[in-house]
């Protein structure tokens, strides 16, 4: 599926720049009805569709008052003080898209697309269409961060924990699932993800492996995100059967979210994730966590052999990285507006 550029014909990045705008597995997947149909390596579509995800069209053009870059006072303050004052706390730095649209061009640049930021040191003739893949503009940034945020009418909670595929919740919602090594900086990056709803609590330990069950956190009527134990160190001891169960059994399951720690790579228990995934035909995404922890030589590296290890040995993976920094909320309001897409909740889907 070819995505559209820009609004209403404008490249998204010319849009930003302006003063108008905020400045070789061998199992291959069968594209049928009701299956994820993931494209090869040289698709120049989303990277796969899901079962109820709305096609894509041309956007509308960003609301006037985010033109100049920023919200005006009296807006920005109920958008802050409607998002913190669930749990009566202040909302971090740069967790809302009217914080990031305050800052001046370039660091809200490198702040919403991480990627873009790096594109001036690779070499001459580097192949980046895989930066650009999924490439938001602001309408759909903006209704992805609403179902990031709880109110009235929209709660958000964990409301389920299991150890066993018997006590998981119903089939009601469509589902993404987040699964790394431990101490990837999963938990962190979930706290981030819904710091917009502060009355959910994601518990984050320094100690690796602190997460032992599934969790399910409810966005409302819109979709589930399901946190998973860590494999590798302090792994829970029946952490195979729980999440191959999971992996296999959800049918409601649209997108895993791999996280690997952009710090080292991808290491060999993460190979060993890729492997299950790509066996159960599961369609996938890499996320590299904690990257204001890597020198800018460690990330393009990072960033480059995990961009060629999907070209040439996955069929199920998205082709696009997705990096983040859950203390700095660098790439947080990407992947959130990834999940919306591919839970199906948006309506138009603006990308290069």
């Amino acid at each position: 599926m070819r995505m559209e550029k820009g609004n209403e014909g404008e490249p998204y990045e010319e849009w930003l720049k302006s003063p108008a705008g905020p400045a070789k597995h061998p199992r291959r997947w069968t594209r049928t009805a009701g299956t994820h149909a993931v494209p090869g390596p040289r698709s120049p579509g989303l990277g796969g569709t899901t079962q109820g995800t709305a096609p894509l069209s041309r956007p509308a053009v960003p609301p006037a008052a985010f033109r100049a870059g920023r919200l005006p006072p009296a807006a920005a303050g109920m958008l802050l003080t409607r998002a913190g004052s669930a749990a009566g706390r202040a909302l971090p730095p740069l967790a809302a898209l009217c914080q990031v649209l305050r800052l001046e061009r370039s660091r809200r640049t490198a702040i919403v697309f991480p990627l873009q930021k790096l594109e001036r040191y690779l070499a001459p003739g580097t192949d980046t269409a895989r930066f650009r893949l999924f490439q938001p503009g602001l309408a759909a940034l903006q209704r992805a961060e609403a179902l990031f945020r709880s109110d009235r009418g929209h709660p958000i909670d964990c409301v389920s924990s299991a150890v066993r595929m018997d006590h998981v919740p119903p089939l009601a919602l469509p589902e993404v699932c987040f699964i790394g090594r431990s101490n990837v900086g999963k938990s962190s990056l979930i706290r981030a993800l819904f710091s917009l709803a502060p009355e959910v609590e994601v518990r984050v330990s320094k100690t690796p492996g602190h997460t032992k069950k599934i969790n399910f956190f409810k966005a409302g009527k819109y979709f589930t995100l399901v946190d998973m134990p860590g494999y590798g160190y302090r792994a829970p001891r029946d952490f195979v059967e729980m999440v191959e169960a999971y992996l296999q059994e959800r049918r409601n399951l649209k997108r895993t979210f791999l996280l690997i720690d952009g710090v080292v790579g991808l290491q060999k228990t993460d190979h060993i994730a890729i492997e299950m995934l790509e066996e159960f035909g599961i369609p996938y995404v890499m996320v590299l966590t904690k990257i204001d922890r890597a020198s800018r030589g460690v990330l393009l590296k990072n960033v480059l052999e995990i961009q060629e290890f999907v070209k040439e040995s996955t069929q199920g993976c998205f082709p696009q990285q997705f990096l983040v920094s859950s203390v700095e909320f660098t790439g947080v309001h990407l992947l959130r507006c990834f999940v919306a897409h591919v839970t199906g909740n948006l309506p138009t889907v603006e990308a290069s």
